[in-house]
């Protein structure tokens, strides 16, 4: 009789183990990953079936603002994000201690000064007031955009996370209002111009080249990258995923969808 309940035990006990590592082996073959709507979202529905197709399932977890994705990032509560460019991405690690690393860049998002009081730059007032991000790197990209349109100059040693305090000379006297960037859409008709986040102008209707004042130019540094933790960035899921956002199809979307350079695909 002992050996009949010691051989069910043993029995139930390697049930169990293997229905845990059915689960976990299912689980891993999930990728839930967080992301602003657009483009980033846009892009990872199209690629859903590819994922498929080797044996994982992609979900995505749509967030308005840079902070909660990096926070469940860092938790484990994503496997990945795609939302942001390395210098934000750098910038997070040092400030909160995080573990994120750049898994591989898709695309750069051309960031511009956008205004719907004034036409040209040569228009803007002396005293004009400019919303501008209130993360240390896009306030500091924003900055730089506005020195190379010649309205401003930085010290020497102002570096990519500059502020209004490295303001060198300003022959405009130009004010700035330090907004959260997925606020600055809404605040573009308070100010006389605004400089915005691409996946935050794309929804709101404004194109770069279009309706930009002024716009980075193409060998901007900021290009926008799939996100994971440290260590994960050959996980075999994450490789994958990486490859389809680089495949035909998000080729095939951006020529149709961001005809005017709103979306600037890379590979590296």
């Amino acid at each position: 009789m002992k050996k009949i309940v010691s051989l069910f035990v043993v029995l139930l006990v390697a049930a169990s183990l293997f229905a845990a590592g059915t689960k976990e082996e299912a689980n891993s073959k999930t990728i839930l990953v967080g992301a602003t709507p657009e483009p980033h979202a846009a892009f990872l529905s199209l690629v859903v079936e590819d994922l498929a197709k080797e044996g994982y399932t992609l979900k995505v977890q749509e967030f308005t603002d840079y902070v909660t994705p990096n926070e469940a990032l860092e938790s484990g509560e994503l496997d990945a994000n795609f939302f942001q460019h390395i210098p934000y991405l750098e910038s997070f690690n040092k400030e909160k201690g995080y573990h994120l690393a750049n898994a591989g860049g898709i695309h750069v998002e051309p960031f511009a000064l956008y205004s719907k009081k004034y036409k040209t730059l040569a228009d803007l007032p002396v005293g004009a007031t400019i919303a501008i991000p209130n993360d240390p790197t896009n306030e500091g990209r924003a900055l730089l955009l506005l020195q190379s349109a010649g309205l401003l100059t930085l010290t020497a040693n102002a570096g990519l996370e500059a502020t209004p305090l490295d303001i060198a000379a300003n022959p405009k006297n130009l004010r700035f209002r330090e907004i959260e960037a997925a606020s600055l859409p809404r605040v573009l008709q308070d100010v006389d111009a605004a400089i915005i986040n691409g996946n935050y102008a794309i929804p709101a209707g404004l194109i770069a080249t279009r309706d930009g004042l002024v716009v980075e130019g193409a060998d901007s540094p900021y290009v926008n990258v799939i996100a994971v933790k440290q260590g994960r960035e050959q996980d075999a899921g994450i490789v994958a995923l990486v490859k389809a956002l680089r495949g035909e199809k998000i080729k095939a979307y951006v020529a149709e969808h961001y005809t005017n350079g709103e979306v600037v695909l890379v590979s590296k």
